[in-house]
């Protein structure tokens, strides 16, 4: 570390780190312009910038942070935002703690916590995470406390680790203390003595009980033919040269055999003993035990069985450990695709929410011009068209909010015929199949008929416009083998397919039917969107999609939806009614400064009160600063520190609660996971209209 001891002392610093707290404005802080350090104030930055543990300085009462390189990467995606920022902005989730340790610091106290257990939001979504943490005060120039200086040593994996450990002792534990019972308990099945020289047999009464003797039985005169006919066939020619063995050489017996209960199941047990023999040489006593070898050799048989598998069970895991494979490749191509359009089809709606919240606008103010009228209903044509086009890649990107609600088959494919019909014409015949009681699936009804619409379109097409059309339903349970690699776990489903007999699809060509823009039709028939947008929603709706086709044979699509074991929802549509506008006061939040213009002139046009905010700081630091407001408008990808799941978390705790109204091209994980909204979620899609606009905004209001 350099030290310029002839210069200000700030000049010395090194690292990222430095460079950031030198280019950052201070003067709006409590600290002031960086030239106007104190030396005190300098060496201590210096001494936090050299250090490899994570550090952070909290100065003055405000807590602004300024933190060394190590902490940036534990900061995650908050830095560099963090930088100058007061403590409780910067860590709203943990705020009360963060206000109760500047505190006590800058009253001249220090604080210690060893593993704390904390709530932290990373990436939007709540995180147990385990700190130690050191706080001590740092004095300025005139020895007073001015400042915090705190330690940040994450140990989440440590105490995971150590959680794990503790749990595989416990484990560990628990067997051995199984054993000792089992040992307690007594493994053996009882004693034995066989006087050889008279053919006399005496036990004790626990093998007297093992051999099914009588319990009147002398046990000092057993007859060895009732202990003989206990012995499973199969095994008495072993047990009997056992015996001869030990009594003609002397050397230690021990046969392993079964013995046949009363109820007819058998016994594993190891007969263990040694031939005595007099000073003649001559054998006269055999005494031995019995023991219980049941377990084991119930263990032993099953593992036999399983190694004489095991090499046909290798060659089936390793075949299907190359399918998931490929299956996880297709899956990740589709994935990055889906990123690619997905992006681009949120900042396309952006620019479609310009030029149709503008056009409406020039409507509204030109009722009487012809002219205008025209051209702004063109205009605002060829904007729905755009947003038909959007919409599509947002489906297969699944960056398409569904609803989703548990559904029977029947209704779906009720609802449907009729559109089919008209949509296909007279020459093409449809022949639905379905089992007589479906199981209930959760999706959204609208996308699900949209897909079995896009593909009965593709099987006509495919017949050039004549032939059957078979759709069908059915029950299905699906195992690990056919999941595997398909990013579905097994259990049951319901299985939607749509089957033709056209023209069919060459087999080079089936891996790529999913991908936007491809299409096996010819230029100017097809869009190339229709499968890709079942293949999203599908995805998206937990389920999976299959093709498989011949050429000159036709083309059959199975789509799999987990059942749901949920009962249906009465649907009834209730009456609309068209929500006049109000003088409530909107905090409207979009980074998009076209589309934050139009939507505010919408509103102050329409009599509200409007606050604006370019990003969720902004908005954040407006609502904790007292601005009251009835309703956030709020985008829901924006730059900055704070998220839009922030500004929803920080209303619905509010006495009374704020309405929130999210908007956006596309959605993200932030509201919801797989975008399926909760029902307390209310999401405006881009590119929206005024009238959409003030009813969405006066039903949320209203809720």
């Amino acid at each position: 570390m350099q030290f310029l001891s002839d210069s200000h002392g700030c000049d010395g610093w090194q690292g990222e780190m430095a460079g950031r707290i030198r280019a950052f404005d201070w003067s709006g802080t409590d600290l002031g312009p960086l030239e106007t350090w104190p030396a005190s104030l300098c060496n201590t930055v210096q001494l936090m910038l050299a250090s490899p543990l994570p550090m952070v300085m909290l100065w003055g009462h405000a807590g602004y942070m300024i933190y060394n390189d190590a902490y940036s990467r534990f900061a995650g995606g908050r830095h560099p935002y963090l930088l100058g920022v007061p403590v409780e902005l910067g860590w709203p989730e943990v705020a009360d703690f963060n206000r109760h340790v500047v505190d006590t610091c800058l009253a001249g106290g220090t604080l210690e916590y060893r593993n704390k257990d904390l709530v932290l939001l990373r990436d939007g979504v709540p995180e147990d995470v385990w700190l130690d943490l050191y706080y001590s005060p740092v004095a300025n120039d005139a020895g007073v406390p001015a400042g915090v200086m705190a330690m940040v040593v994450e140990t989440t994996e440590l105490v995971l680790s150590e959680r794990l450990r503790q749990a595989a002792e416990d484990a560990y534990r628990a067997d051995n203390e199984r054993v000792r019972l089992a040992l307690n308990a007594g493994a053996l099945l009882g004693s034995f003595v066989w006087d050889v020289r008279n053919n006399v047999l005496s036990a004790d009464e626990r093998f007297a009980r093992t051999f099914s003797f009588s319990p009147d039985q002398d046990l000092t005169n057993l007859p060895q033919h009732i202990a003989e006919a206990h012995i499973h066939p199969d095994d008495r020619p072993w047990v009997q040269e056992c015996v001869e063995n030990s009594v003609r050489t002397g050397e230690p017996y021990n046969a392993e055999y079964r013995v046949i209960r009363a109820d007819g199941s058998h016994l594993w047990v190891l007969a263990s003993g040694c031939c005595e023999f007099d000073e003649r040489g001559q054998p006269y006593r055999f005494p031995g035990v019995l023991i219980d070898i049941h377990e084991r050799k119930t263990a032993e048989e099953s593992l036999l069985k399983f190694t004489r598998n095991l090499e046909q069970r290798v060659a089936d895991e390793v075949e299907a450990r190359l399918n998931a494979e490929e299956q996880l490749r297709q899956s990740q191509k589709l994935e990055a695709i889906g990123g690619l359009t997905g992006g681009v089809a949120h900042d396309f709606n952006n620019l479609l929410q310009v030029i149709a919240g503008n056009l409406h606008l020039l409507a509204r103010h030109e009722p009487n011009n012809a002219n205008v009228q025209r051209r702004v209903s063109a205009s605002l044509a060829a904007v729905e068209r755009g947003a038909k086009l959007s919409s599509q890649l947002l489906a297969f990107a699944r960056r398409q909010p569904l609803s989703p609600a548990v559904c029977d088959p029947r209704k779906i494919f009720e609802g449907v015929g009729e559109l089919l019909q008209r949509a296909l014409g007279e020459t093409i015949q449809i022949d639905v199949q379905l089992p007589e009681e479906p199981w209930h699936i959760n999706v959204d009804r609208n996308q699900l008929e949209n897909a079995i619409l896009n593909l009965a379109i593709n099987a006509r097409d495919a017949m050039k416009g004549e032939g059957t059309i078979v759709l069908g339903a059915a029950n299905t349970s699906l195992d690990r083998a056919f999941c595997a690699g398909k990013g579905i776990v097994p259990g049951d489903f319901v299985r939607v397919s749509v089957s033709d007999s056209g023209v069919g699809i060459a087999p080079h060509m089936l891996e790529q039917v999913f991908e936007p823009f491809f299409t096996t039709k010819a230029d100017g028939q097809g869009t190339g969107l229709g499968l890709s947008m079942v293949f999203g929603f599908v995805k998206q709706s937990g389920g999976h999609v299959e093709i498989d086709s011949q050429i000159g044979e036709g083309t059959r699509v199975r789509l799999y939806f987990p059942r749901s074991l949920r009962p249906l929802i009465d649907e009834t549509p209730g009456v609309r009614r068209q929500q006049a506008g109000g003088n409530e006061t909107i905090l409207v939040v979009e980074d998009n400064e076209a589309v934050r213009t139009s939507a505010v002139e919408l509103l102050r046009e329409e009599g509200y009160r409007v606050l604006i905010a370019a990003n969720g700081d902004a908005a954040m630091q407006m609502l904790l600063e007292g601005a009251r407001v009835d309703l956030i408008f709020t985008d829901v990808v924006m730059p900055g520190l704070i998220k839009s799941s922030d500004l929803a978390a920080w209303a619905k705790v509010q006495m009374p609660p704020v309405a929130v109204l999210f908007t956006s091209g596309h959605t993200r994980d932030i509201i919801s996971r797989n975008h399926q909204l909760s029902p307390d979620t209310h999401l405006l899609g881009k590119p929206y209209g005024p009238e959409a606009l003030l009813q969405m905004i006066r039903a949320v209001l209203s809720a």
